[in-house]
């Protein structure tokens, strides 16, 4: 407790921190409520201006947008049938039907109450166990981390997007982009092509711009999908009058929560797994809410409990996303992978090393969570039918050409540098164009940021014994984690041959 006592005093105090986790807040919100937008476009184009802030302000504003857009998701998906963020398409099924029967401002209630008990408890238990996980995860060799990579590439590529053989492409592409620059042992110069800003390797902050916000904005103009700011004949669904008793009380509240306590477990079990998102665990929670389903309920015509699921789950990742990022140094998701960056952009140590060097910015960060549970409660409790109507009146191309204007000022102003504008543009081509085939974003993203940590750890390895990465064998926890990997691989293989088999009876 001392040290999150310490870490919540030195945020509480500082007037900067405590207006910038407003700020963060408020703005996550909004950009979670923009069709086609969320939380890992705005924190990357946040990363070239967070050179020049604190290094506890920038994280703090990238963690604070990154936890209120998960909120914020759920507002135009309630109002317009149109989700902001893909977690937010389950809360949609019987959040909308509840608007469209009058009851509007009880499913924005709902999703607002049920999104923040689930990211309490997801926040306390990062705050209380993910210090108690990093005391073992110190301990784990270079072995072990080679084999914690191995697992966490295969978790990624095989069970984000529709294809494992896509995600496997997605995942070794960006280990190989991972080793542009210096040989870490030897010095040399690999795939570099002459070009002298390539010998550090490839610029990080461009191309998480590029490939996150540039190949969305390419992605949208491209098959014209704009969401509900497209579509100025969705406005009467604004307009319309609720009903006498549109209202989320403390009764309404005590229904819903045996399914928001069920619902914020399972969100929170897989937020810690690296890799399966979200949108995964708000599925999994409405799937689980509409079995256990009582006689009285109203599901299919505006079931408040199936938004209270899925807003539970879907948030409830939001810190659980971060313990292995900060126990093994491996991203629980995008936004956990872009906050990783800035971390390195700062010097911060990305591990378990984290709780003994920087202790102490580590706990004012969780401070600012709860604190941003708190502001974006209060805003989306009274405010969120006011933010639906601000967002449907902004024309989505005007916002669509600004983002693009600020992405190549915001690639241009690190370094003043050209060369980082046409990163940029690289990557945003070959992000529209994983958007366009299905190949996985976020696999591909993950592994060109823990490339060079799986090189090293191989490299070590090798070093520790004469029998080279044998050693991996010979461990036990390696060992085991490498069996895991291999069933893992076999289950989704198996999955993968029933699907193709149902799909194959169904064409019959």
């Amino acid at each position: 407790m001392s040290p999150f006592l310490e870490g919540m005093s030195a945020f509480i105090t500082s007037p900067s921190a405590v207006l910038v986790a407003i700020v963060g807040s408020v703005a996550g919100i909004l950009v979670g409520a923009v069709p086609g937008l969320s939380g890992t476009t705005a924190v990357a184009l946040l990363l070239p201006f967070s050179f020049y802030l604190d290094p506890l302000l920038a994280l703090i504003l990238m963690y604070t947008i990154s936890k209120s857009s998960d909120f914020g998701g759920s507002i135009p998906g309630i109002l317009f049938n149109t989700p902001g963020t893909p977690s937010a398409a389950a809360t949609m099924i019987e959040g909308h039907p509840l608007a469209r029967k009058g009851y509007p401002v009880k499913a924005l209630r709902a999703a607002t109450a049920a999104s923040a008990t689930g990211d309490f408890f997801s926040e306390c238990l990062l705050i209380f166990g993910a210090a108690y996980l990093a005391v073992y995860a110190v301990k784990i060799g270079p072995p072990e981390l080679v084999t914690i990579y191995i697992l966490a590439f295969v978790v990624i590529s095989s069970i984000i997007g529709e294809s494992m053989i896509k995600g496997i492409i997605s995942t070794l592409f960006g280990i190989t982009l991972a080793l542009v620059g210096f040989d870490p042992i030897s010095g040399n110069l690999r795939m570099t092509f002459d070009q002298l800003p390539l010998m550090d390797g490839l610029p990080l902050v461009p191309a998480l711009i590029g490939i996150f916000v540039v190949g969305e904005v390419f992605h949208r103009f491209d098959v014209k999908d704009f969401g509900a700011t497209a579509h100025k004949d969705q406005k009467n669904q604004t307009n319309e009058v609720s009903k006498r008793d549109d209202t989320f009380g403390l009764k309404d509240y005590l229904r819903v929560l045996p399914t928001i306590v069920r619902s914020m477990f399972i969100g929170a079990s897989v937020g810690m797994f690296p890799g399966i998102g979200a949108s995964v665990a708000s599925f999994l929670s409405f799937g689980e809410a509409r079995r256990q389903a009582k006689p009285d309920d109203d599901w299919g015509n505006g079931e408040v409990k199936g938004v209270a699921a899925s807003e539970a789950a879907n948030n409830a990742t939001s810190g659980a996303n971060l313990i292995p990022l900060l126990t093994l140094g491996i991203p629980g998701s995008t936004q956990a992978a872009l906050l990783a960056g800035a971390m390195l952009i700062h010097g911060i140590t990305v591990g378990p090393q984290v709780f003994t060097e920087d202790a102490n910015l580590i706990y004012a960060l969780f401070s600012a969570g709860l604190f941003c549970i708190v502001a974006y409660f209060v805003v989306g409790f009274w405010f969120s039918p006011m933010i639906g109507r601000i967002i449907l009146a902004v024309p989505a191309r005007i916002t669509y050409s600004l983002i693009l204007m600020i992405s190549v000022s915001s690639a241009y102003v690190l370094n003043s540098s050209l060369f980082d504008v046409w990163i940029m543009v690289l990557f945003g081509v070959l992000g529209y164009l994983f958007r366009r085939y299905n190949y996985n974003i976020p696999a591909f993203m993950i592994a060109l940021l823990l490339g060079g940590g799986m090189e090293r750890a191989v490299r070590q390895t090798q070093l520790l014994a004469n029998d080279g990465l044998w050693i991996i064998f010979q461990r036990p926890i390696s060992l085991t984690i490498l069996i895991l990997t291999i069933v893992m691989i076999i289950m989704r293989i198996r999955k993968a041959r029933i699907n193709k088999a149902l799909a194959a009876i169904q064409d019959d």
